[in-house]
């Protein structure tokens, strides 16, 4: 079963709060970062991406990069941005993509501490493979500010009395209240006080909630659970009480989270004409033409494709795949076999250079420009994955092909921090 535990967290002061919480490191790069915080020095950037502050061009893995997260972390602390509770206690976190709608659908989170032995035992699973140079950026961050500065996305199997503790919780003001100017996202923030029900969260965790799984963020669990260990196994008088055996995650019901599509763009179409190529595809697919207008795949084991201007859909052959195989259904799998592979030549999606990823989150419009703009070649839109397949592959222990997931909204960082102290 599922550990989790209150905490002490450093919350910014309500004043500031829409100008600190920042939008998470791997979603900016360094330009837009520095683009993005200037003019703001509350933004949380100067901490999660302290290369801002530095001269341009250098490396976000220098050690001086390091030495300016540090310094700016305590300032945010001596300057009385981040001001940590006096007791522990349990927050929820709620996010919507349109939240001015009158049918608005928000998520709702509850922020608290995941044990990191439960990551080592795999109670927290995972789907994606990590890489180690990305695990020990994320340790060295997490080392040098002793803290876990930016959250983990969580999810876990709907709980009916969870669901009813975070609604008479919600029902009341919350402590934050904003939408994001970058994006038009809304959050909301509520601090959970009451020691009965903080109690009795956990316990509903430990009795009735047998796993949790890391929708976003593996890199940053795997480097916060291996920096636990790390302090486990040089501390001589460890306990395992200790805060470092924690660290700071949201976790959202799975019935409340929607998955959107993650979709792939081509250089080039590995020596083939156009005609060979659409040829090369009835091997495994029905290739029908859409026209011009932007088409959208409708259900699993469809596809959309854009080449030359016009739109296909593409509906996967029975026997080219395996509904029960948990990877073998996977739309991803069957691109990546029959198209990406086969055909295109692509044997490695992580490494090879003539394909790119393009989150649902931009639309198929930006497929359609970068195959216009005559950066890539053909594009080929997905239907997103459910959290179903999700949680069938992490309780299977299998892995997703790389790119297979992207959630909306991230989580905006610097609403709570945890301490490892």
């Amino acid at each position: 079963m599922s550990v989790i535990k209150p905490f002490k967290g450093f919350r910014p002061p309500q004043s500031i709060v829409e100008k600190l919480a920042s939008r998470p490191y791997d979603v900016l790069n360094t330009a837009e970062a520095r683009v993005e915080a200037a003019g703001n020095p509350y933004s949380l950037l100067h901490v999660t991406k302290a290369e801002i502050d530095l001269p341009e061009g250098i490396k976000d893995t220098d050690p001086e990069v390091y030495l300016q997260v540090v310094k700016n972390y305590n300032a945010f602390k001596d300057y009385g941005w981040l001001v940590q509770d006096s007791e522990e206690k349990l927050y929820i976190y709620a996010q919507s993509m349109n939240p001015t709608a009158a049918d608005a659908h928000w998520q709702y989170g509850i922020v608290a501490c995941a044990w990191s032995e439960d990551y080592v035992n795999k109670v927290i699973k995972k789907h994606e493979l990590t890489r180690k140079d990305k695990e020990e950026d994320r340790m060295r961050h997490v080392r040098i500010t002793n803290a876990n500065v930016e959250p983990v996305f969580f999810a876990y199997p709907a709980v009916k009395r969870i669901d009813e503790i975070v609604a008479s919780v919600t029902s009341k003001a919350p402590v934050y209240d904003f939408v994001a100017k970058e994006d038009g996202f809304g959050h909301r923030f509520w601090v959970i006080d009451d020691r009965k029900l903080i109690d009795e969260l956990v316990e509903l965790f430990d009795k009735q909630v047998p796993a949790m799984y890391i929708a976003d963020g593996h890199h940053r669990s795997a480097a916060a659970a291996l920096v636990g260990q790390e302090k486990k196994e040089h501390n001589p008088n460890h306990t395992g009480k200790e805060e470092y055996n924690y660290f700071m995650t949201v976790i959202f019901p799975d019935n409340q989270l929607n998955v959107i599509d993650y979709n792939r763009v081509v250089k080039d179409l590995n020596g083939l004409s156009k005609e060979q190529f659409l040829t090369a595809l009835n091997d495994a697919y029905t290739v029908e033409e859409m026209g011009t207008e932007i088409y959208k795949p409708t259900k699993l084991h469809e596809f959309s494709m854009y080449l030359d201007g016009h739109w296909y859909k593409m509906t996967a052959k029975a026997g080219k795949y395996d509904d029960n195989d948990p990877i073998g259904v996977l739309d991803v799998k069957i691109l990546s076999d029959h198209v990406l592979d086969k055909i295109l030549g692509i044997k490695d999606l992580r490494t090879d250079k003539r394909i790119d990823f393009v989150g649902g989150i931009r639309g198929l419009g930006e497929l359609k420009r970068r195959v216009d703009s005559g950066e890539m070649k053909v594009a080929f839109a997905l239907y997103p994955v459910s959290m179903k397949q999700i949680i069938d592959i992490a309780d299977t222990g299998n892995i997703m092909p790389p790119k297979t997931t992207w959630f909306e909204p991230k989580l905006r960082s610097g609403l709570v921090i945890h301490e490892l102290a």
